[in-house]
C-alpha cells in the first residue's frame, strides 16, 4: 500500500504525518501559538515565518518517527486551503518541493476534510453515511458525509458569523483570560456553575435554520452581562454558563441532523471537539438517542499533519486524481470534497 506524507500549515501549527492504509506511522507538530498570545490572536505574517522555519525539521521528525526513509514515500498530500493565505502558501510550496524532489504525485486536500478523515486513524473506516459536526476556531458546520474520498460533501448548516472557537477566544478576552481562549475557559469552567447565568442558545428558535449557527450574539450577550454586573466578576460561572450554551447549541443541532437524515453515527471533529463539556454532552445525548459518537483523541482534534496524511491516504487508495505543480493556494476554499478541487467521481 502507498505511503503518504501529509503537510499542514493552515494556521499556527506546522504539522507532518505519514499514513499507510489507514495507519498512522509517525507524525510531528510545532506551534507558534506563544508568539501570537500577546496579540490576542494569530498574526498571519508571524505564522507564515514560523512555518518557513519549522516545516523542514518537522517533516524530518515525522519521517524519523515513522521509521521510514524519504525514498519510501509514494505521495504527498498538503493543505491547499482554507486557511491563512500566507500560511497555506508555505505548506503548499513545501509539498510541491517534496513531491518534485521525490518524483511522486501531489494531492491538494481540503483542511476540513482532513479533520473528518483523522478519526479513521483511531476508529477505522467511516460508515457509508454519517453526520459530521466540525467545530473549530474558524469553522462550525454540520455536514452529511458519504464516501469521504469520492462523494460530494453536503452542507446541512454553517455558521453565519463567528465560529464556535472564535467565540471562545472573544469571551476569554472579555473575562481577562489569555489566548487561546478555548482551553482556558474549559479549565476555569470546571469550577463554575453552568446554570448560574441563562445565556441564549443562538438560532434555536422555531423559525431559525435548523442546522445553522451564530455565535456573535452569544458573545455579545456575555459582554452585556459583564458590563451590567456589579462587584467582583464571577469568572468561573460566566465561563461555565457560556460554555454550556455553546455545547447545548452544537449538540442539539447535530443530534437533530442525525434524526432527520437517518444517520446513526455522529462524527465530531475540530479543535472545539477537544472541549470537555462539548464531548461529555455529545456522549450523553448520543447515548440517549441510540447514535454512535465518534470523536478523535484530543491531540488529533486540533490542527496536525496526521489528518492531512489521513485524507490523502483515503484519496490515493480511492484512485483520486493528483494535482499538477500549478496548483495555487485557496485560502477561502469551500468544502465540497476531500480535494480542494471538489468531488471527482
Amino acid at each position: 500500500m502507498p505511503l503518504i506524507l501529509g503537510i499542514e500549515t493552515s494556521c499556527d501549527e506546522t504539522g507532518a504525518g505519514l499514513v499507510r492504509d489507514g495507519v498512522l506511522l509517525g507524525d510531528a507538530l510545532a506551534s507558534s501559538v506563544d508568539e501570537h498570545a500577546r496579540f490576542g490572536g494569530v498574526v498571519p505574517e508571524i505564522a507564515a515565518r514560523a512555518h518557513l522555519e519549522a516545516v523542514r525539521p518537522i517533516v524530518q521528525r515525522a519521517v524519523d518517527a515513522a521509521g521510514v526513509s524519504f525514498a519510501d514515500i509514494d505521495g504527498v498530500a498538503v493543505t491547499a486551503g482554507p486557511g491563512l493565505a500566507t500560511a497555506v502558501q508555505v505548506g503548499l510550496a513545501a509539498g510541491k518541493a517534496y513531491a518534485l524532489a521525490l518524483g511522486v504525485p501531489l494531492y491538494g486536500v481540503h483542511h476540513l476534510a482532513g479533520h473528518a478523515a483523522v478519526d479513521v486513524l483511531e476508529h477505522g473506516p467511516l460508515p457509508a453515511r454519517c453526520v459530521a459536526l466540525i467545530v473549530s476556531g474558524g469553522h462550525t458546520s454540520i455536514l452529511l458525509l458519504g464516501d469521504l474520498a469520492r462523494d460530494p460533501i453536503v452542507h446541512l448548516g454553517d455558521t453565519v458569523d463567528d465560529a464556535a472557537g472564535e467565540a471562545f477566544d472573544k469571551v476569554a478576552r472579555l473575562l481577562g483570560l489569555p489566548y487561546p481562549g478555548g482551553p482556558v475557559i474549559d479549565r476555569i469552567a470546571r469550577e463554575g456553575d453552568p446554570a448560574a447565568i441563562d445565556f441564549p442558545r443562538p438560532m434555536t428558535g422555531p423559525k431559525d435554520p435548523p442546522y445553522g449557527f451564530s455565535f456573535s450574539g452569544l458573545k455579545t450577550a456575555v459582554a452585556r452581562w459583564v458590563e451590567r454586573h456589579e462587584g467582583p466578576l464571577p469568572v468561573a460561572d460566566v465561563a461555565a454558563s457560556f460554555q454550556e450554551a455553546v455545547a447545548d447549541t452544537l449538540t442539539r443541532k447535530a443530534l437533530r441532523a442525525c434524526a432527520e437524515h437517518g444517520a446513526d453515527t455522529l462524527l465530531m471533529v475540530g479543535g472545539v471537539a477537544a472541549n470537555s463539556r462539548v464531548r461529555s454532552l455529545a456522549e450523553e445525548r448520543c447515548r440517549a438517542a441510540g447514535v454512535t459518537l465518534r470523536v478523535p483523541s484530543i491531540r488529533l482534534c486540533t490542527d496536525n499533519g496526521a489528518m492531512i496524511a489521513a485524507v490523502g491516504d483515503l484519496v490515493v487508495r480511492a484512485g483520486g486524481p493528483a494535482a499538477d505543480l500549478s496548483l495555487g493556494a485557496q485560502p477561502s476554499a469551500v468544502l465540497t470534497g476531500a480535494l480542494v478541487t471538489g468531488p471527482w467521481h
